[in-house]
Protein backbone atom coordinates (compact mmCIF):
# COMPACT_ATOMS: atom_id res chain seq x y z
CA UNK A 1 0.00 0.00 0.00
CA UNK A 2 1.48 3.34 -0.97
CA UNK A 3 1.38 6.30 1.37
CA UNK A 4 -1.60 7.94 -0.29
CA UNK A 5 -3.68 4.79 0.15
CA UNK A 6 -2.57 4.47 3.77
CA UNK A 7 -3.80 8.02 4.46
CA UNK A 8 -7.11 7.15 2.81
CA UNK A 9 -7.38 4.05 5.01
CA UNK A 10 -6.92 6.36 7.97
CA UNK A 11 -4.18 7.91 10.10
CA UNK A 12 -3.99 10.08 13.19
CA UNK A 13 -1.46 12.89 12.79
CA UNK A 14 -0.18 14.81 15.81
CA UNK A 15 0.70 18.32 14.65
CA UNK A 16 2.24 21.21 16.60
CA UNK A 17 0.11 24.08 15.31
CA UNK A 18 2.09 27.28 14.60
CA UNK A 19 1.17 30.64 16.07
CA UNK A 20 -1.22 32.72 13.90
CA UNK A 21 -2.43 29.68 11.94
CA UNK A 22 -6.08 28.68 12.20
CA UNK A 23 -6.78 25.00 12.79
CA UNK A 24 -8.22 24.86 9.27
CA UNK A 25 -4.99 26.34 7.87
CA UNK A 26 -3.21 23.28 9.26
CA UNK A 27 -5.84 20.90 7.85
CA UNK A 28 -5.63 22.56 4.42
CA UNK A 29 -1.82 22.31 4.41
CA UNK A 30 -1.87 18.61 5.36
CA UNK A 31 -4.54 18.00 2.71
CA UNK A 32 -2.30 19.58 0.07
CA UNK A 33 0.73 17.56 1.20
CA UNK A 34 -0.95 14.11 1.26
CA UNK A 35 -3.26 14.91 -1.68
CA UNK A 36 -6.49 13.47 -0.32
CA UNK A 37 -9.69 15.38 0.46
CA UNK A 38 -10.85 13.62 3.60
CA UNK A 39 -8.88 15.41 6.32
CA UNK A 40 -10.21 17.01 9.52
CA UNK A 41 -9.09 18.17 12.95
CA UNK A 42 -10.31 16.98 16.34
CA UNK A 43 -10.68 20.20 18.31
CA UNK A 44 -10.03 23.81 17.33
CA UNK A 45 -7.06 25.81 18.56
CA UNK A 46 -7.37 29.60 18.26
CA UNK A 47 -4.91 31.34 15.90
CA UNK A 48 -3.12 32.92 18.89
CA UNK A 49 -2.62 29.48 20.51
CA UNK A 50 0.03 26.91 19.67
CA UNK A 51 0.41 23.25 20.48
CA UNK A 52 -1.15 19.88 19.89
CA UNK A 53 -3.68 19.54 17.09
CA UNK A 54 -5.00 16.07 16.22
CA UNK A 55 -5.62 15.70 12.48
CA UNK A 56 -7.42 12.63 11.15
CA UNK A 57 -7.25 11.40 7.57
CA UNK A 58 -9.42 9.16 5.43
CA UNK A 59 -11.58 6.66 7.31
CA UNK A 60 -10.21 7.89 10.66
CA UNK A 61 -12.19 11.13 10.27
CA UNK A 62 -15.02 9.03 11.77
CA UNK A 63 -13.02 9.05 15.02
CA UNK A 64 -12.89 12.86 15.29
CA UNK A 65 -15.72 13.06 17.87
CA UNK A 66 -14.00 10.40 19.97
CA UNK A 67 -10.76 12.40 20.08
CA UNK A 68 -12.59 15.70 20.64
CA UNK A 69 -14.17 14.28 23.81
CA UNK A 70 -10.81 13.56 25.46
CA UNK A 71 -9.38 15.52 28.40
CA UNK A 72 -7.18 18.51 27.50
CA UNK A 73 -4.09 19.99 29.14
CA UNK A 74 -2.86 23.54 28.54
CA UNK A 75 -0.06 25.80 29.67
CA UNK A 76 0.10 29.54 29.11
CA UNK A 77 -0.12 32.95 30.68
CA UNK A 78 -2.67 35.50 31.84
CA UNK A 79 -1.85 39.21 31.96
CA UNK A 80 -3.45 40.95 34.93
CA UNK A 81 -4.70 44.53 35.23
CA UNK A 82 -6.80 44.84 32.06
CA UNK A 83 -9.38 43.06 29.92
CA UNK A 84 -10.05 42.70 26.18
CA UNK A 85 -13.35 42.11 24.32
CA UNK A 86 -12.07 38.77 22.98
CA UNK A 87 -10.45 37.79 26.33
CA UNK A 88 -7.10 37.45 24.54
CA UNK A 89 -4.62 39.53 22.52
CA UNK A 90 -6.80 39.70 19.42
CA UNK A 91 -7.95 43.08 20.76
CA UNK A 92 -6.15 45.88 22.56
CA UNK A 93 -6.26 45.75 26.38
CA UNK A 94 -8.66 48.21 28.05
CA UNK A 95 -10.20 49.07 31.45
CA UNK A 96 -6.83 49.11 33.22
CA UNK A 97 -6.79 48.45 36.97
CA UNK A 98 -4.22 48.22 39.74
CA UNK A 99 -2.83 44.73 40.39
CA UNK A 100 -0.17 45.56 43.01
CA UNK A 101 -2.15 43.75 45.73
CA UNK A 102 -1.87 40.37 43.97
CA UNK A 103 0.28 37.78 45.75
CA UNK A 104 1.13 34.17 44.98
CA UNK A 105 -1.10 33.16 47.89
CA UNK A 106 -4.07 35.11 46.44
CA UNK A 107 -3.50 33.57 43.02
CA UNK A 108 -3.46 30.07 44.48
CA UNK A 109 -6.57 30.71 46.58
CA UNK A 110 -8.42 32.10 43.56
CA UNK A 111 -7.40 29.19 41.32
CA UNK A 112 -8.90 26.71 43.81
CA UNK A 113 -12.32 28.37 43.37
CA UNK A 114 -12.37 27.25 39.74
CA UNK A 115 -11.63 23.58 40.40
CA UNK A 116 -14.26 20.92 39.74
CA UNK A 117 -17.52 21.27 37.85
CA UNK A 118 -18.35 24.91 37.14
CA UNK A 119 -20.63 26.93 34.88
CA UNK A 120 -18.68 28.80 32.21
CA UNK A 121 -20.04 31.32 29.72
CA UNK A 122 -18.14 30.96 26.40
CA UNK A 123 -16.65 34.09 24.78
CA UNK A 124 -19.04 35.95 22.47
CA UNK A 125 -16.08 36.17 20.09
CA UNK A 126 -16.18 32.42 19.36
CA UNK A 127 -17.29 30.04 16.62
CA UNK A 128 -20.34 28.84 18.57
CA UNK A 129 -23.34 29.04 16.24
CA UNK A 130 -26.67 30.76 16.76
CA UNK A 131 -29.23 30.62 13.94
CA UNK A 132 -26.62 28.84 11.84
CA UNK A 133 -23.98 31.56 12.07
CA UNK A 134 -20.88 31.87 14.30
CA UNK A 135 -21.61 34.34 17.11
CA UNK A 136 -18.32 36.20 16.57
CA UNK A 137 -19.76 37.66 13.35
CA UNK A 138 -22.51 39.43 15.31
CA UNK A 139 -20.10 40.37 18.12
CA UNK A 140 -17.71 42.03 15.66
CA UNK A 141 -20.57 44.17 14.34
CA UNK A 142 -21.33 45.32 17.87
CA UNK A 143 -24.60 43.39 18.10
CA UNK A 144 -25.64 42.00 21.47
CA UNK A 145 -24.81 38.32 21.83
CA UNK A 146 -26.09 36.23 24.71
CA UNK A 147 -24.64 32.79 25.40
CA UNK A 148 -25.84 30.39 28.07
CA UNK A 149 -23.35 29.01 30.62
CA UNK A 150 -22.07 25.49 30.05
CA UNK A 151 -20.99 22.84 32.55
CA UNK A 152 -17.27 22.17 32.36
CA UNK A 153 -14.83 20.45 34.69
CA UNK A 154 -11.48 21.97 35.65
CA UNK A 155 -9.51 19.00 36.96
CA UNK A 156 -6.26 20.88 37.64
CA UNK A 157 -5.54 24.61 37.77
CA UNK A 158 -2.07 25.54 38.96
CA UNK A 159 -0.37 28.94 38.92
CA UNK A 160 3.16 27.86 38.02
CA UNK A 161 4.95 31.22 38.07
CA UNK A 162 4.24 34.87 38.90
CA UNK A 163 5.96 37.72 37.04
CA UNK A 164 3.42 40.50 37.51
CA UNK A 165 1.47 41.52 35.58
CA UNK A 166 1.95 38.12 33.93
CA UNK A 167 1.06 34.85 35.67
CA UNK A 168 1.77 31.45 34.18
CA UNK A 169 -0.55 28.48 34.57
CA UNK A 170 -1.25 24.84 33.84
CA UNK A 171 -4.85 23.65 33.35
CA UNK A 172 -6.32 20.17 32.87
CA UNK A 173 -9.96 20.29 31.81
CA UNK A 174 -12.82 18.63 29.99
CA UNK A 175 -13.64 19.34 26.37
CA UNK A 176 -15.62 22.51 25.71
CA UNK A 177 -13.59 24.59 28.17
CA UNK A 178 -12.57 28.02 26.93
CA UNK A 179 -9.27 29.05 28.49
CA UNK A 180 -9.96 32.63 27.30
CA UNK A 181 -13.11 32.66 29.42
CA UNK A 182 -11.17 31.18 32.33
CA UNK A 183 -8.65 34.05 32.03
CA UNK A 184 -11.44 36.64 32.02
CA UNK A 185 -13.29 35.01 34.93
CA UNK A 186 -10.06 34.59 36.91
CA UNK A 187 -9.29 38.30 36.50
CA UNK A 188 -12.82 39.20 37.59
CA UNK A 189 -12.47 37.00 40.68
CA UNK A 190 -9.18 38.72 41.55
CA UNK A 191 -10.80 42.12 41.04
CA UNK A 192 -8.21 43.51 38.64
CA UNK A 193 -9.16 41.93 35.32
CA UNK A 194 -7.07 39.57 33.17
CA UNK A 195 -6.78 38.36 29.61
CA UNK A 196 -5.13 35.36 27.98
CA UNK A 197 -1.69 36.39 26.68
CA UNK A 198 -0.32 33.00 25.58
CA UNK A 199 -1.65 29.45 25.27
CA UNK A 200 -0.22 26.07 24.33
CA UNK A 201 -2.16 22.80 24.26
CA UNK A 202 0.19 20.19 25.67
CA UNK A 203 -2.01 17.09 25.81
CA UNK A 204 -5.23 15.59 24.42
CA UNK A 205 -6.10 12.37 26.25
CA UNK A 206 -3.07 10.08 25.93
CA UNK A 207 -1.52 12.13 23.09
CA UNK A 208 1.17 14.65 24.08
CA UNK A 209 2.82 17.62 22.43
CA UNK A 210 6.17 15.80 22.68
CA UNK A 211 4.82 13.21 20.22
CA UNK A 212 3.86 15.85 17.65
CA UNK A 213 5.70 17.20 14.62
CA UNK A 214 5.66 20.65 13.05
CA UNK A 215 4.03 21.22 9.66
CA UNK A 216 7.54 21.69 8.21
CA UNK A 217 8.77 18.39 9.67
CA UNK A 218 5.72 16.55 8.35
CA UNK A 219 6.21 18.06 4.89
CA UNK A 220 9.92 17.19 4.79
CA UNK A 221 9.41 13.62 5.99
CA UNK A 222 6.44 12.95 3.77
CA UNK A 223 6.91 10.94 0.61
CA UNK A 224 4.03 9.61 -1.42
CA UNK A 225 6.42 7.08 -2.89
Amino acid sequence: MNNKNSYEEGKVLLINKPLHWTSFDAVRKIRNIIRIKKVGHAGTLDPLATGLLIICTGKFTKKINEYQAKEKEYTGSFTLGAVTPTYDLENEPQDFKNFDFVTQELLDETAVKFLGEIDQVPPIHSAIKQKGKPVYLAARKGHEVKLEPRKINIKEFEITKMELPVVFFKVVCTTGTYIRSLANDFGAALGCGAYLSSLCRTRIGEFTLEQSVTIEEFSLNHDLG
